[in-house]
């Protein structure tokens, strides 16, 4: 298989079945662009997408309940949807099937370490040179509950890492534990958590890491009271300088 050349520098979402999927819908709904959106398995039933991603062989969908709830959601896509589904083998019942490239980008990254559908998703990506990948809807751990977990969570936080080192732009859902993004920022560094006055990480405006003191970095950057906001029929929000908010 050859590299899909109209990815090279795109922005792509990966959007899985986490709970931060809804702050895709939201990203959507305030104007966040994406050149691309690749749904992770049964997502591909609920949003809109160019790709899905779904590594098991079609038989466990269609001739088994082995995947649980998400039999139905997934045949509805692979029986129906009109866009690429990448798989580990072709089906004759599914017409839209592409056989994942895995010779080739176990060549290109010397590196036979991926185990869950969205480490393929993203390999896919690093392999397909594009600039950005936005992570929705990928969690494995649950900072809340800490008796359950999914594996895999090392293996696509390994990948993601590749794509830093490659110079990938990564960002993830803030309320995903992935990379610990949903971890604040005085506990991110182990060790200096528990000083009297952590450190914190944060970017220099210039595209790479920092630290310094908690105490330092919130210096003359006290949280501002913002008034609060009617959004009505007569567009009163409009006046205000207080922009509608876009965090995702």
């Amino acid at each position: 298989m050859e590299r899909i050349k109209s990815l090279e520098g795109k922005s792509v979402a990966i959007v899985g079945l986490g709970k931060s999927w809804h702050d895709y819908n939201l990203a959507k709904s305030h104007g966040v662009h994406f050149d691309e959106v690749w749904a992770i398995n049964a997502v591909g039933s609920v949003i809109f997408h160019d790709r899905t991603f779904m590594m098991d062989p079609v038989s466990r969908f269609l001739d088994s309940d082995d995947a649980g709830g998400q039999t139905s959601g997934m045949t509805e896509v692979l029986l129906n949807d009109d866009k690429p589904i990448y798989t580990c083998e072709l089906d004759d019942r599914c017409t839209n099937l592409i056989e994942f490239p895995i010779n080739e980008i176990l060549e290109e990254f010397n590196c036979c370490y991926i185990n869950n559908t969205v480490a393929y998703a993203v390999a896919f990506a690093l392999w397909s040179k594009v600039k950005t990948i936005k992570m929705f809807g990928i969690y494995f751990s649950y900072k809340n509950n800490l008796h359950f977990a999914e594996s895999g969570r090392a293996c696509v936080e390994f990948w993601l890492c590749k794509g830093m080192h490659l110079g990938v732009e990564i960002e993830v859902a803030k309320s995903s534990a992935l990379l610990d993004t949903n971890v604040i920022a005085e506990e991110k560094l182990y060790g200096y958590h528990r000083l009297d006055d952590p450190l914190v990480a944060m970017g220099d405006g210039k595209g790479f890491m920092t630290s310094m003191k908690k105490s330092e970095a919130t210096e003359g950057h006290e949280k501002e009271i913002v008034k609060p906001i009617l959004i009505d029929r007569n567009d009163g929000h409009l006046e205000t300088i207080v922009p509608e908010p876009k965090e995702w």
